[in-house]
């Protein structure tokens, strides 16, 4: 295979030299150019795992399953049709009018069960209401799953602003080994100072590769947690910490935990569904009538047609239902019950993470307040310090891990004030609402 190169057109001699440069780099930029990381917002990362966290569309089949449900309770019982054949002769007898066999008769018969108590509507009812039921733990499991989105993309922020802290250090120790360079070369400082400053500026560069690391691995969680069976390593999670100003007071989270929460909305449903099983149970108890209809033929010496009818129905001597009705009626208080449980269960979740959110918002206000500007400052000075030589290279260093804990420090303060905001929003049931 031999390749012709095209003749070159030189540009006209009154184009700019720029546009030269852009004509021979275009193709080298476009060939070795990578696409752009995705930009992942929480909204976005919320509603991507709303749709295809696959522990969630396992949930999400329970209510197609209920659903299904619905259709056979509403469905009525089949008729039966028997067929018979009497008085074959089978054995050659001879049926006639002399020996008085016979005659052959052919019978269709067909039953159609009448069922009493309103049994069709009363499960058709219990199964519905398990619909219901079913929808409601779906919301449930969704805040759960809501809630872990929040918490590992919350992860990712926070290993984003350490990665940061970690780059920012290490152009400040890259900065002063290139000071001390400069002053070992006029004779200011001995070589063990610059050996020192080196060691400093290798220790913050394995810092830098562990906090990419991290970042890395939250990544990761937060795309198996959307549903990605395909992690893509051009991910960068976009936004900043959630700061709301304040929270409302416990009775008011109480209150509308109540009234929001779905796990608990479903317990309430649930004592609904299982008082319609116990009217449907107690309607089973009730005898169907079995209606019959039957035609009749007679052959050889006899010949006829008929129709008959027929009405049977079993005698509740022995079983009346007894055992499903009072499992009925224990599902039913084991129901009232669950309800209860759970709502002296919500009081103390909402107690609990009130007293967490209100913690981190005292933190975060007195680092703020009182401690990062200080700690910013100490760095400048002692910095500013060690470049005129009124500082010894042991304190910058003190300065700076004073600093970097102070950062680290407000960093993990705004992630679990906006940890504990999203909390509140799981715990009293907005978050679904979100």
């Amino acid at each position: 295979m031999s390749y012709q190169a095209r003749p070159f057109r030189p540009l006209p001699s009154s184009a700019p030299v720029a546009c030269c440069l852009v004509y021979l780099l275009l193709p080298l930029t476009a060939v070795g150019q990578s696409p752009p990381p995705e930009k992942l917002t929480l909204e976005a990362a919320v509603s991507e795992a709303v749709e295809r966290n696959l522990g969630l569309m396992a949930e999400r089949a329970n209510i197609s399953i209920a659903e299904a449900r619905v259709i056979t309770a509403r469905l009525r019982p089949n008729p039966v049709m028997t067929v018979t054949a009497d008085h074959l002769d089978a054995l050659g007898t001879g049926f006639n009018d002399i020996n008085g066999g016979g005659p052959t008769e052919l019978n269709f018969h067909t039953d159609f069960v009448v069922e009493r108590a309103r049994k069709r509507a009363l499960r058709t009812e219990a199964a519905q209401a398990a619909v219901s039921v079913a929808q409601l733990q779906f919301l449930n499991a969704m805040r759960s799953v809501i809630l872990d989105v929040d918490n590992a993309f919350l992860d990712a922020l926070l290993a984003r602003e350490s990665l940061e802290l970690a780059r920012e250090n290490l152009k400040s120790f890259q900065r002063i080994v290139d000071i001390n360079a400069a002053r070992l070369k006029a004779g200011d400082v001995p070589e063990v100072e610059v050996i020192r400053s080196r060691l400093a500026a290798l220790q913050s560069e394995n810092v830098v590769r562990q906090s990419e690391l991290r970042l890395q691995s939250a990544l990761v969680r937060l795309q198996v947690l959307l549903g990605r069976t395909r992690i893509s390593p051009l991910v960068e999670v976009a936004g900043d910490f959630r700061r709301d100003p304040v929270a409302p007071t416990p009775e008011e989270l109480i209150r509308t935990a109540r009234t929001l929460r779905p796990d608990f909305r479903a317990l309430q449903r649930d004592v609904a569904r299982s008082a319609a099983e116990l009217r449907s149970q107690l309607a089973q108890g009730k005898v169907d009538y079995v209606v019959g209809t039957e035609y009749r033929r007679q052959q050889v010496n006899a010949k006829s047609n008929s129709l008959g009818f027929s009405l049977s129905m079993p005698l509740p001597v022995f079983n009346r239902n007894q055992g499903e009705i009072e499992r009925a009626r224990q599902e039913q208080r084991q129901a009232e019950l669950r309800v209860r449980a759970l709502e002296a269960s919500i009081a103390g979740e909402v107690e609990t993470a009130f007293r967490q959110f209100d913690t981190a918002r005292i933190l975060l206000s007195n680092i703020e307040n009182r401690m990062l500007q200080q700690a910013r400052d100490v760095r400048e000075i002692t910095e500013y310090s060690y470049r005129r030589g009124d500082a010894t290279l042991l304190e910058l260093l003190d300065a700076q891990r004073a600093f970097n804990e102070t950062m680290q420090g407000y960093n993990e303060a705004r992630a679990e004030y906006a940890r504990g905001l999203y909390l509140l929003d799981s715990i009293t049931g907005k978050a679904v609402d979100r």
